[in-house]
């Protein structure tokens, strides 16, 4: 036998008692933390509930709930994680905001969770259950998505019923009001609601949906915590505190079923995944992905509200939801959502990484 052979034989089995001893090691780590998952989660500022506040800025109390696990056999949590931990915590701090964020890979994997209950005005994220509802509906054959409607400026308070009309200044779509009088199909307003996030064709859409079905249906998919009582400007329905508000986890939940073919069938699913793609605001959770990463998104902005929800179609896919309350300065928030993204991204793709090398082996 040659000296090169015994050599590497020599380091063929001392990699093979490396292996087991990780393994076992694995074993036991994973014993730890699927024991720490199953105890309440430790709050890491103070104790106790945290404030539940409207789109204020100021002083807040974080409950944080951050947890990552490892649910695959012989796995071990990886180094990474309290890495992201830190760097996210951090983050958080030193901008002063009050942030939500809900995490999880679509293999199960690996989840962070940070204050994933805490209510937030939805903002324009509440779209995406109206997005869900409008397939249901058209799935059990309520209407078709092709199927034409009056593009009319009125619409009517939940509070009384009176009428109010929405005032082009104060919506991200222009081009819509050049169509008032004129018809359009339920289809071209889903794209300009999602993707332009325009608040006229929600409305419209909201309208004819009806708030109680969406919120129905929301609820039937598991996301409690997301409810969607009335469409935008309803300044009756504002001044007495009736907003449209969500969670963290209830975005989450929406956007796991979307992308695992679960909201409405696989085929609507599908569809809504590709109006989700097109998006063209892109300053946040897919400002902190590798440049051309897919990504399914909806925003959602306010004053001192700025949002996304999105499915990221990395190597290694996940669902991410950051909701961000207090920053007056939106490009402060849209900055906050991506840099918390950049470390999310880096820490789920490592284990995505290191089993592409040892499969090359």
């Amino acid at each position: 036998m040659t000296r090169e052979k015994a050599t590497a034989e020599h380091a063929e089995n001392a990699e093979k008692a490396f292996l087991c001893v990780l393994r076992v090691l694995g074993g036991f780590f994973l014993f730890v933390v699927m024991t720490a998952v199953a105890q309440p989660p430790t709050p890491l500022w103070g104790s106790g509930e945290p404030r539940r506040r409207e789109s204020g800025g100021g002083p807040f109390h974080l409950r944080e709930t951050l947890r990552w696990t490892a649910v695959a056999s012989a796995g071990t949590v990886r180094a990474a994680s309290s890495d992201a931990r830190a760097k996210i915590d951090a983050l958080i701090k030193t901008s002063g905001a009050d942030v939500a964020v809900a995490f999880r890979t679509l293999d199960g994997r690996d989840e962070l969770l940070i204050q994933p209950d805490v209510d937030y005005h939805a903002a324009s994220t509440m779209k995406v259950p109206v997005m869900i509802e409008l397939f249901r509906q058209a799935r059990a054959g309520t209407l078709k998505l092709d199927d034409q409607m009056p593009v009319v400026n009125e619409f009517h308070s939940i509070v009384d019923g009176s009428p109010f009309a929405l005032d082009v200044g104060d919506d991200s779509d222009a081009d819509l009001y050049k169509r008032i009088g004129s018809r359009m199909s339920y289809r071209d307003l889903l794209d300009a609601m999602i993707t332009v996030s325009s608040n006229f064709a929600t409305n419209l859409i909201i309208e004819h949906l009806g708030p109680k079905n969406i919120q129905r249906t929301t609820d039937a998919l598991g996301a409690t915590g997301m409810h969607v009582l009335r469409g935008v400007e309803d300044n009756k329905a504002f001044a007495k505190g009736l907003n449209n508000t969500t969670t963290a986890r209830a975005l989450l939940t929406l956007m796991e079923k979307i992308a695992k073919g679960d909201a409405v069938d696989k085929a609507s699913s599908d569809e809504m995944v590709a109006v989700l793609k097109r998006q063209t605001f892109i300053d946040r959770i897919p400002a902190g992905l590798p440049p051309g990463t897919p990504v399914a998104h909806k925003t959602g902005e306010i004053t001192k509200i700025q949002h996304d929800a999105a499915i990221v179609y990395a190597p290694r896919p996940f669902a991410l939801v950051i909701l961000v309350r207090g920053l007056q300065d939106a490009k402060e928030g849209s900055k906050l959502a991506a840099e918390i993204t950049r470390v999310l991204y880096d820490a789920s793709q490592l284990r995505s990484a290191k089993e592409l090398v040892k499969e090359s082996r």
